[in-house]
């Protein structure tokens, strides 16, 4: 097994950063054009506090689609797993993270997972407070704690962005709302959906999330237990059932372990009771996710052995 070192990192982000160019930047993010298309940043934190990092680690971008892991979180905590489920499914799905068909095309009028857009949409829903920017506040004090990075802030250049960009996102709210999925203001679900998704972190804080999770959910500088064990193992299990869009197969194979990635091109990365993995790739393919930043989560599973899976006994044993 190869050692974790800073020096194979660096080995690893210039094998991995030539698959940049079997992708695109995101051109509806703010400050994203094609000169940080070759951009690759990797950081790792293990449950022993020891942490690695390597390439474009200072850039910081949307959370985008990793949002959805906090906010999972949160209304897990708020309404219980039950509550969160009968809103929406827990089933991966072929079609993309955007899609509208597959609400009116089966036998539920509810979003598949929560990973894709119409199910975070509905459990942003869920989130409690008696205003947006009293539950976008507890979204905000929760990700800093669990990052240990109280300087965390959205953007509103990504935030304006979002808002009018949005079309499709605000069909599918209306959507929900139409068939009973949505029953609460479909605007304010929106409106804290797209302050989630335009809220700035880098490598490290990415990794600090897949180190939370990796780590049964306690507070970084203390032991408090800031979300129940079961409702941590529901959050990986949709990760990696859902957590990388409808190639969420293939890295539950290649990889092995949960993840979740975002348009920005970022990837959460966490391997139970290991470590917190965070990557920043701003180019991405046509199904959302990082192209380097997903060569970079196969290259890092194979080298220091993190498949879950394990390697079988080819004998039966």
């Amino acid at each position: 097994m190869q050692e974790l070192t800073n020096e194979y990192l660096e080995e690893a982000i210039e094998d991995s950063r030539p698959y940049a160019a079997n992708g695109n930047v995101n051109m509806n993010i703010p400050e994203y054009d094609e000169t940080i298309k070759d951009h690759l940043g990797v950081s790792i934190i293990t449950t022993n506090g020891e942490c690695y990092a390597a390439g474009d680690t200072k850039q910081y971008v949307p959370m985008q689609s990793t949002s959805k892991i906090i906010g999972l979180m949160l209304a897990l905590q708020d309404f219980g797993k039950d509550r969160v489920f009968q809103t929406v499914g827990m089933e991966p799905m072929g079609d993309f993270f955007n899609s509208i068909s597959q609400l009116e095309s089966y036998d539920t009028s509810k979003p598949f997972n929560p990973m894709i857009n119409a199910g975070a949409i509905a459990v942003a829903a869920l989130i409690k407070g008696k205003d947006v920017e009293t539950r976008f506040e507890r979204y905000m004090n929760f990700l800093r704690k669990i990052t240990n990075h109280d300087q965390l802030e959205i953007s509103e250049e990504v935030y304006k962005s979002e808002k009018a960009n949005g079309a499709r996102n605000r069909s599918l709210a209306y959507f929900m709302q139409s068939t009973g999925t949505l029953v609460t203001n479909v605007e304010e679900a929106l409106d804290l959906y797209y302050r989630m998704n335009s809220v700035m972190m880098r490598c490290e804080d990415f990794a600090r999330v897949g180190l939370f999770l990796a780590k049964g959910g306690y507070n970084p500088e203390s032991d408090e237990r800031l979300i129940p064990a079961h409702h941590l193992r529901t959050v990986k299990a949709i990760m990696m059932s859902s957590g990388m869009y409808n190639s969420s197969g293939h890295y539950a194979v290649e990889a092995g372990f949960p993840c979740k990635s975002g348009v920005s091109g970022s990837i959460i990365g966490t391997i139970p009771g290991n470590m917190g993995v965070g990557i920043v790739a701003p180019a991405i393919d046509e199904k959302g996710n990082s192209t380097a930043g997903g060569a970079l989560i196969k290259k890092l599973s194979q080298d220091l052995e993190l498949n879950m899976f394990g390697l079988e006994n080819t004998d039966g044993r």
